[in-house]
């Protein structure tokens, strides 16, 4: 292990514990990194002893700023690239209605009992006598190799005293690709309810570190089978099942969204494209109809879904700001694009669109590429070579007529300045008319045209432009 301890800040960290002559330990998620081969800047040490104290060593030692948290016995630093945690060895037990324990000094094995998981439970000695000597008393290393999510403890123990520990593992799991212990599933199933005691903020943290995770699939199948994403989450479970009449089925939209996620997750990185990915089709169990003849519909699921979309984000403590309103219009538009590659495109609904998403067009584009989870390879080749089609005419009237984030050529003021009008219903309706026209292409988006339109239409409704307007 010695060879992963190379950063001078361990020398430093092994010359006090050896000066001291305390029990220090490398623990948790940096050790594990190492066996996954993964970089890791932050590195947590628990001491057997009195942990602040030994953090003020260090601090003074590397000369750098120590924050000291003393109700929870903990202390961290910043030093080069590396964040650094101090805690003393503990103990931990709970209260049933709590997860913030009651904590008392221990002993390495202890600390290593509280860890939620075994692959989290590894230490590294940085005593000068036992300097990079592994200790693993879980078989956590076995579980790294075999890809496997494990409690050091009864899991039923683990996640009643912390039920976060239950999104933990499935975050653990759709992060690393590995399988979560049956024993731990069941024990997850049987705590569900547990969960209630943990905050909206919490539990939201996971859910997003869940959705950016490589495939966040693999967490949301088992926030299904377990039955957590029923209670954090029902209005997604809601998505879930087929109905038949007259021998015909809809598609599984639960497992459509899964795959539309996953589908995104391969072109983007972005939180909320992602989460316009899972709320797309969030209306549809709301709006699905049977029609004799036709078969399922889900007429103005778009619309619907979008009205639902800050309720959600309220309810799972997501921010009520532009993210929000994001989400929100990728939902209101996402069966635009595909509408647009089924028929001819004209250059009149091309610049609606255009309107209407705004900087927010690349995404929509994403997200309804995203949305062909047909396994049939002709009609997937016969979708993307039209998206392609829309994208490039999206590209040419962009160039052309400049109708993303439109500000009109003619504003309120200059049609009230025009015609000596105050505001009112009158310059309501030019201005919508002048949107309207510019849209259609009845005239280009162009001030001189602009103006000379407006004052058409002001005449057309009975205005007359004042005698003193200079407006051009």
């Amino acid at each position: 292990m010695i060879k992963h301890l190379q950063h001078p800040v361990f020398k430093t960290l092994s010359a006090i514990a050896g000066e001291r002559n305390l029990a220090v330990y490398a623990i948790g998620g940096f050790v594990r990194d190492i066996f996954l081969e993964r970089p890791s800047k932050d590195i947590d040490i628990v001491i057997i002893g009195n942990g602040i104290a030994f953090a003020e060593a260090v601090a003074e030692k590397l000369k750098v700023k120590l924050a000291v948290y003393k109700n929870f016995g903990t202390a961290s630093l910043k030093y080069q690239d590396l964040e650094i945690e101090f805690v003393g060895a503990r103990k931990e037990s709970y209260r049933a209605d709590s997860r913030k324990p009651i904590v008392e000094n221990g002993t390495l094995e202890d600390d290593q009992k509280r860890r939620d998981f075994t692959i989290n439970a590894l230490a590294i000695s940085l005593h000068p006598d036992t300097y990079g000597k592994l200790i693993d008393p879980f078989n956590g290393i076995e579980d790294l190799n075999n890809k496997l999510i494990r409690t050091p403890l009864n899991p039923i123990e683990t996640f009643s005293d912390d039920p976060l520990r239950m999104m933990r593992a499935i975050r653990f799991a759709s992060q690393l690709d590995f399988k979560i212990d049956e024993v731990a599933v069941e024990a997850i199933r049987n705590n569900i309810d547990r969960i209630s005691i943990v905050s909206q903020e919490r539990v939201t943290d996971e859910l997003n570190k869940i959705i950016l995770s490589k495939k966040p699939s693999i967490g949301f199948n088992y926030l299904f089978d377990t039955g957590l994403l029923h209670t954090i989450f029902p209005q997604m479970t809601a998505l879930y099942g087929v109905d038949y009449i007259d021998g015909r089925g809809h598609k599984d939209n639960f497992y459509h969204t899964l795959q539309v996620l996953d589908n995104i997750c391969e072109t983007t990185d972005d939180l909320w494209l992602r989460w316009a990915a899972i709320l797309h089709d969030i209306a549809k169990p709301a709006t699905k109809r049977f029609e004799p003849g036709h078969g399922w519909t889900f007429h103005g699921h778009e619309d619907k879904g979008a009205r639902m979309v800050p309720k959600i984000f309220a309810q799972l403590k997501l921010p009520l700001n532009e993210k929000m309103k994001q989400v929100q219009k990728l939902v209101a538009l996402h069966l635009r694009p595909i509408v647009l590659s089924q028929s001819i495109v004209t250059d009149s609904a091309v610049r609606r669109l255009l309107f209407e998403a705004g900087d927010d067009i690349e995404g929509l584009m994403l997200l309804c590429k995203a949305d062909v989870t047909t396994k049939n390879e002709y009609k997937v080749k016969k979708y993307r070579n039209n998206f392609e089609l829309v994208q490039q005419k999206l590209k040419d009237v962009e160039e052309r007529d400049s109708i993303r984030n439109w500000q009109p050529p003619v504003t309120g003021t200059d049609i009230m300045e025009l015609f000596g009008i105050k505001e009112g219903r009158e310059v309501g309706i030019i201005k919508n008319k002048i949107r309207e026209a510019i849209l259609e292409g009845d005239i280009p988006n162009a001030r001189e045209e602009a103006v000379a339109f407006t004052i058409r239409v002001g005449e057309e409704i009975g205005l007359k432009v004042v005698a003193n307007s200079n407006i051009n």
